[in-house]
């Protein structure tokens, strides 16, 4: 995947950085209003970028909430989900969130210039899984599809549990990497591997 798509993915999860936790507003309402909040937070205190202590506490106490890390770790694990214990799945989930949210952490600076499209929502009555289609105008002009899916949470709260950017998951991008590391060693390797990278 190129560079520069890379980076509108990671960057384009702080949209849902401060979503509110309602079940009442509908999964479109709730990308825009993040887009707007996290908008407005870069620009009155762009110093938040270079203080990775405020962007971790940022990140952890705004994004980490509205994310179903567990979803997105069986997603990455694919087939190999159901070779782990659970323990190995708390670990994987544990990790994997670090590995994203880092990731995270050195992409929100591109996201502030960007302007966002809205696709209308199609979303069935009483339905449980959508997808918010949008596309992130860069300020080079070049315009990236980037859907979210979001599922409604046994507490009623809309969670989001991958991104797709042009056409390219988020939590499937590390599917062949975690299978190859699983099928030439173990899970616990993989679990290695993933502490060794959040270190």
């Amino acid at each position: 995947m190129k560079r520069n798509k890379l980076i509108a993915m990671f960057a384009s999860v702080a949209l849902l950085a401060l979503m509110p936790a309602s079940a009442q507003v509908a999964p479109d309402e709730m990308v825009k209003t993040a887009a707007t909040a996290v908008t407005s937070v870069l620009k009155s205190d762009p110093a938040i970028l270079g203080n990775p202590a405020k962007l971790k506490e940022l990140i952890e106490n705004k994004l980490l909430p509205n994310f179903n890390f567990q979803r997105m770790t069986q997603l990455a694990m694919g087939r190999n989900w159901a070779k782990a214990s659970p323990e190995q799945q708390t670990a994987l989930t544990k990790e994997f969130q670090t590995l994203l949210v880092r990731t995270y952490s050195g992409a929100l600076a591109s996201f502030r210039n960007n302007t966002i499209d809205y696709k209308p929502l199609r979303m069935a009555a009483g339905e449980t899984d959508v997808t918010v289609k949008t596309v992130v105008n860069q300020a080079n002009g070049q315009g990236i599809p980037i859907d979210y899916s979001l599922e409604k949470a046994a507490d009623g709260n809309w969670k989001a549990y991958d991104i797709i950017v042009a056409g390219v998951s988020l939590v499937t991008n590390y599917r062949d990497e975690f299978n190859t590391v699983i099928r030439d060693q173990s899970v616990d390797a993989l679990i290695k591997q993933l502490q060794a990278k959040n270190k």
